[in-house]
């Protein structure tokens, strides 16, 4: 996993010092999020078991393989026989009485082509199956995340909010010594009531992505904050295994186990095309000669007019989509996988520059601004300019970290296999 060595806390330090309001990096990755103390904390592996257990589309999934299986033991049983009896007049010395049993006899493989059909089916809800678990873990995984960088975002917004408020007091103070105009001490109020509308839509957003998280666990939860480290870099896909786990992905798996259950239909309706036989045996009492007699025959369907052309044309022409399908999602695949992971890259190269370059000038700026307003040798709207600098560069820093966590995970829903975050 590719981690960033450089704290957090760097990135979005200016806050100690009274004067610089700048904090000096400690080596040590570290989280804001520990400052968002609070009861009850959620992790990462407790929310994707806890909606793994109980979310109730996969649960209605795993309900369809067994569904199948029930189908697969239907495929597999025998007619049943059939036993009639008839009465030749209704006086007693002239009746005839017959009794039969029927045998139908399944020919032409229909059997084996049921069950052959019925297994795919079964193979098919299995992959299904997979294939929601991989969505569940993907979908917990992003609101996850989402929810913790929108706590890295209230956290932010409440420092943000903290220096707004020092600049104001600042200018207040600079306006009571009669050494800038009182309109300074205006731009100081008005961009602090910014900041305080950031920190409530910060707040805002994090309240609807716990609840979109509670919503995918499904069942309640008694949490108030993720636990997490949202500045941690999740790790890229190795390419070696890209292929292999792009072909093995449950779309592809169950597109192909389409074509091979459609194949298997087609193979069952060539199979109805053999007539059945039916096997008669039994008894007849004759009342009038005063003897019993055995009755034995067969009948068998004469396929003049129904050969059954239609099912079979229909179920060869339902095989060829299901290929073209097969193709077309292989095709789909690769081009969502290829944006995933180019979205990946953006985000990385973005968080490396604002990381190296961006966020340390962005400090360097405001802390320069900062002193020169309070020597006098700047005006206060320069302070405002680096602090709005600043600011956006922390937004946009959180921005690229929730993009780089939504790629990976969109990856992971993509190819099936488990989030590489944790």
């Amino acid at each position: 996993m590719c981690r960033f060595f450089v704290p957090f806390a760097f990135a979005l330090t200016a806050f100690a010092g009274s004067s610089a309001l700048a904090q000096q990096s400690t080596g040590v990755p570290t989280s804001p999020i520990s400052a968002l103390a609070t009861p009850t904390s959620l992790t990462l592996a407790v929310a994707i078991q806890t909606a793994l257990d109980s979310n109730p589309e996969l649960s209605a999934a795993r309900l369809e393989v067994e569904a199948t299986l029930g189908a697969r033991t239907q495929a597999g049983v025998f007619q049943n026989p059939t036993l009639s009896a008839q009465i030749e007049d209704l006086k007693r010395d002239t009746r005839t009485t017959t009794v039969l049993l029927s045998q139908p006899i399944e020919l032409g493989g229909k059997r084996s082509a049921r069950i052959e059909a019925a297994e795919r089916a079964t193979d098919v809800a299995r992959v299904q199956f997979e294939g929601k678990q991989a969505e569940l873990r993907a979908s917990v995984t992003a609101a996850f995340f989402a929810a913790l960088i929108a706590q890295e975002r209230v956290l932010l917004a409440q420092r943000s909010l903290d220096l707004a408020g020092r600049g104001s007091q600042a200018a207040t103070n600079r306006v009571v010594a009669g050494k800038v105009s009182p309109i300074e001490e205006t731009k100081a109020k008005v961009a602090e009531a910014g900041v305080r509308l950031e920190s409530i839509q910060a707040r805002g957003e994090l309240t609807t992505s716990l609840q979109q998280l509670q919503a995918l666990m499904g069942r309640p939860v008694s949490f108030q904050r993720v636990d997490g480290d949202a500045v941690a870099m999740p790790g890229r896909v190795p390419a070696d295994t890209l292929e292999e786990r792009l072909m093995n992905s449950p779309s592809v798996r169950q597109s192909r186990l389409e074509v091979r259950r459609f194949a298997a239909l087609a193979d069952l309706e060539q199979a109805k095309r053999t007539p059945d036989i039916t096997l008669t045996a039994g008894g007849m009492r004759d009342q009038q000669l005063g003897r019993n007699q055995a009755v034995i025959g067969v009948s068998i369907p004469l396929p003049f007019f129904d050969t059954n052309r239609g099912n079979i044309v229909e179920a060869l022409r339902r095989q060829d989509k299901a290929e073209d399908e097969a193709r077309g999602v292989e095709l789909r695949l690769r081009a969502d996988v290829g944006a995933a992971r180019q979205r990946y890259e953006t985000a990385l190269a973005e968080v490396n520059a604002l990381q190296s370059e961006i966020l340390p000038g962005a400090q360097t700026a405001f802390d320069a601004a900062t002193k020169g307003f309070e020597l006098g040798k700047f005006a206060y709207l320069d302070v405002l300019d680096a602090q709005r600098t600043l600011l956006q560069a922390r937004a946009q820093y959180l921005r690229a970290l929730a993009d780089a966590h939504r790629s990976i995970t969109d990856l992971d829903r993509l190819l099936g296999g488990p989030s590489s975050q944790s």
